[in-house]
């Protein structure tokens, strides 16, 4: 799931497509262009992600230009909620739980791209309004300049020397940030036991970050000691930070865990540009941009069916080697996501 571009990837503005005007003048131009929201994460700060190799190619084949509009899961999602009336994007990609949450707000229609049956059940929808592109997990990064080894529980992080040095990103807006929370939930055996902690780590949190991507960069430079994140982001950012180092909060039993936090593609409801939507959600499933996620994207392929065998699958498979991976229950968590965020605010005082 690690993705190979660069944190902090820049959003680019959103340019809306011209509506047709009487003498059609914007109909050619229009017939040209399929326009993406995404989270962070997959999109190369200095042109050389996945998505950069995956647009420019998809451009190259055919004709269709990629117009980019990034930013955390929830608020791509609650972007393309404000636009319902008039969509301004054609394609979605968000983390869990906000893919299920688009789809549940009926932001999403039914499209299984070419290729999705190689997708195992769990990385897509049963009525098939989304698909996973890429798989990835959830994780912290740490500096290890500052630190010789990583923190092995959630409780050293509540020591002094994280005091101001320690941040993650916002629930209910970032997706890391959501993760947080769910393996929080997990690893101390429910909610309430969650929420007690993270209010005793308030004294060591910075505070509120909207953008997950924009958290280790501080890592790299000293000004933060740790930071949440995901295997994909974090393990193409190491590319260009070297004190960047990835690691797993181990839960009660001492076992570090993380769960599949995959980039999650679908079509977005009455999209402008429907028909290039699809050809962009092929391409992206296509073999040879899956055999590219852990080579150019630092993450894993969604398909069954692609064995990457390049540095970085290797690399990526010795970083998750003894580590507990659980799966959540989405249903549940799409279901009480306001609540639980809502839980979070009132404990830490967000």
């Amino acid at each position: 799931m690690p993705r190979n571009r660069v944190p902090l990837a820049v959003a680019l503005a959103l340019i809306a497509a011209p509506a047709l005007s009487a003498c059609g003048s914007s109909a050619a131009s229009d017939a040209k262009v399929v326009t993406v929201y995404s989270a962070d994460g997959l999109k190369g700060e200095n042109g050389d992600g996945w998505y950069d190799q995956v647009f420019e190619d998809f451009q190259k084949q055919t004709g269709i230009k990629v117009k980019y509009v990034e930013g955390g899961s929830g608020e791509m999602v609650q972007r393309a909620v404000r636009e319902r009336g008039n969509p301004q994007a054609d394609v979605l990609v968000t983390l869990p739980p906000f893919i299920q949450q688009a789809a549940g707000k009926g932001l999403l229609q039914k499209y299984a791209p070419a290729g999705a049956d190689q997708v195992a059940g769990a990385d897509k929808a049963a009525d098939s309004t989304w698909t996973s592109v890429v798989t990835n997990y959830f994780g912290f990064v740490y500096n290890k300049k500052e630190l010789k080894q990583p923190p092995k529980t959630w409780d050293e992080l509540l020591g002094a020397r994280y005091r101001n040095k320690l941040q993650y990103s916002t629930p209910g807006v970032a997706g890391d940030g959501t993760a947080v929370l769910i393996k929080a939930m997990h690893d101390f055996g429910g909610k309430e036991r969650a929420l007690a902690y993270l209010k005793r780590l308030q004294t060591n949190n910075v505070g509120p970050s909207a953008s997950t991507g924009k958290l280790a960069p501080k890592v790299d430079k000293g000004e933060l000691l740790v930071a949440n994140g995901d295997v994909q982001m974090n393990y193409a950012q190491t590319k260009t930070m070297p004190n960047l180092g990835i690691w797993f909060p181990a839960g009660t039993d001492g076992k570090p865990t993380t769960f599949a936090l995959p980039y999650a593609a679908g079509l977005v409801t009455k999209a402008p540009h429907s028909a290039n939507g699809k050809k962009l959600l092929d391409f992206m499933l296509a073999r040879k941009q899956q055999q590219e996620v852990s080579a150019i994207g630092g993450g894993f392929t969604a398909r069954q069916d692609v064995e990457a065998t390049d540095a970085n699958a290797v690399a990526l498979t010795r970083l998750m080697d003894g580590v507990e991976v659980f799966e959540p229950d989405w249903n549940d968590i799409e279901k009480n996501l306001s609540a639980y965020v809502e839980d979070w605010k009132s404990a830490t005082g967000s």
